[in-house]
């Protein structure tokens, strides 16, 4: 039950020092320059020479498989937990894409139920690309409220496989997860899948402009598709609101680069989050632009684009380790994670000085160590 992590250079993502860090079950129960008090049966990790942070969130990611745009055969599978316990992944964030009818809200469900018995925490969006919405109970409210791990509702706009939303369909699906999420204590994001067409998301912007609709329960997502859309989001965040860049899928330059970008041009990185679009199908194609496959969109690159902004870009650890900790945290409403602290949950990946990671901690569970990963599927070989 209890463990206790010596000796690890903690960042909270922001940088506190050499800490002891003691859990009890799922939970941080102390940390200090030293514990010396000991339960009986305690486990000791000796995490000396290596970096500490907070768990990893991903807040975009379709654990039950995606794609499906060339026809059934390029549906892509659902996630085991191996591929999210080798990058860090501690969180997530389930939804469906296009498709509501081959996928469904039942599986997507029973796929979150089965993540957080192998370890992990994660939660869902009801609803997926179209208008009207697809829910459980008959409506975005109800789901919100009665679904225990429905924390907010996806739509699209901006892309040819949209339902082209109008600005009063946007507001009433605002105001159901704005109000569902203070009934059930959750926050409430309206996720907004964000194609490349010229529009952007200029209504976004315009619903909070002309209706003074609160900026924090809106939450676009492949801000990065576009350079112009890109160049809107940046202005989104300047009012407040925070942007999600895909590491993931189509983009216009590599994503830590439009991090920088978006800090040069005023955008405060707490305003910015980091998600994979993991496990997307992506199409493969040769120097004619003919498909000759297929392949998972991965889910590994939150991470990698972490690491890319300290080593290249120069960024502080504790800074960038903000795109994917205490921002993801913040835009969910998930007050126990993307921190270190008493009380909160006790999600941990350890690296060496180079930024390899070696363990994952996951609700006060070892599920890597030394970089071998302990936790696997019940059907991985």
């Amino acid at each position: 039950m209890f463990k206790l992590i010596k000796n690890a250079h903690v960042y909270s993502p922001d940088k506190v020092g050499k800490k002891d860090i003691l859990i009890a079950g799922e939970k941080i129960l102390s940390v200090e320059d030293t514990v010396s008090w000991q339960p009986p049966g305690c486990e000791i990790i000796d995490a000396k020479g290596k970096i500490l942070t907070p768990g990893l969130i991903d807040q975009h990611i379709h654990i039950t498989g995606a794609g499906g745009k060339l026809g059934y055969h390029s549906m892509t599978p659902d996630i085991p937990i191996e591929e999210l316990i080798a990058c860090g992944t501690t969180t997530v964030v389930g939804m469906l894409g296009t498709d509501g009818v081959a996928r469904s809200l039942n599986g997507l469900y029973a796929k979150v139920k089965a993540l957080e018995q192998e370890g992990i925490t994660a939660y869902m969006l009801t609803s997926y690309f179209g208008i009207p919405p697809i829910t459980f109970t008959g409506s975005v409210l109800e789901d919100m409220i009665l679904i225990d791990k429905v924390i907010g509702c996806k739509v699209a706009i901006s892309d040819p496989r949209a339902s082209f939303p109008t600005e009063n369909e946007l507001l009433k699906l605002l105001r159901e997860v704005h109000v569902g999420g203070l009934t059930s204590g959750k926050g409430g994001i309206l996720h907004v899948h964000l194609g490349g067409l010229e529009s952007g998301m200029q209504v976004l912007i315009d619903l909070v402009n002309n209706y003074e609709f609160p900026v924090e329960h809106i939450s676009p997502t492949h801000v990065g598709r576009t350079k112009h859309l890109f160049d809107q989001a940046v202005g989104f965040a300047k009012m407040g609101g925070m942007i999600d860049i895909s590491t993931g899928g189509t983009k216009f330059d590599l994503p830590f680069k439009q991090v920088v970008y978006a800090l040069e041009k005023g955008v405060p990185i707490e305003n910015i989050t980091l998600s994979s679009d993991g496990n997307a199908g992506m199409a493969k194609k040769d120097e004619n632009g003919k498909v000759t496959g297929f392949y998972k969109a991965p889910v590994s690159e939150n991470l990698e684009n972490v690491i890319l902004l300290i080593k290249e870009a120069g960024l502080h650890v504790g800074q960038a380790f903000k795109l994917i900790t205490t921002n993801p945290a913040k835009n969910l409403s998930l007050k126990n994670k993307g921190k270190i602290a008493v009380g909160a949950d006790a999600d941990f990946c350890l690296f060496d000085s180079d930024f390899t990671l070696t363990d994952v901690i996951a609700r006060g569970q070892v599920m890597m160590k030394e970089k071998q990963i302990i936790k696997k599927n019940a059907f991985s070989k």
